[in-house]
């Protein structure tokens, strides 16, 4: 149930309402706001549509993470290294972030 949560704390975070929310999305403010009380499933489209209007992914609005950013801003190069990353083990991320903070280190 998060993803209704997340639908009223992004409509908070951009000090909108629930009848600019509805215009943004094409919908009744009534209808809106059955999505975000939980009532009615909001449609793949109108998702897209919020996703893409706050500027996050897809998985932040369906609660599968708390990253915020959306993944088609970061460079190309910035992307598959990310996901190459996301398919460590967790020991293995934590070498990596080592690694990397030894290189910065010695970048200075």
């Amino acid at each position: 149930m998060a993803f209704y949560q997340r639908l009223k704390d992004l409509k908070e975070d951009a000090d909108l309402t629930q009848k600019d929310v509805a215009d943004i999305i094409g919908v009744s403010i009534n209808h809106y706001g059955k999505y975000e009380r939980g009532e009615t499933d909001i449609p793949f489209e109108k998702a897209l549509k919020l996703a893409e209007y706050y500027n996050v992914s897809l998985d932040y609005i369906a609660g599968r993470t708390n990253k915020k950013y959306n993944f088609n801003e970061l460079p190309k190069d910035s992307s598959y290294f990310l996901a190459l990353y996301n398919r460590l083990t967790s020991e293995n991320k934590s070498r990596i972030e080592e690694r990397m903070l030894e290189m910065l280190e010695k970048q200075k």
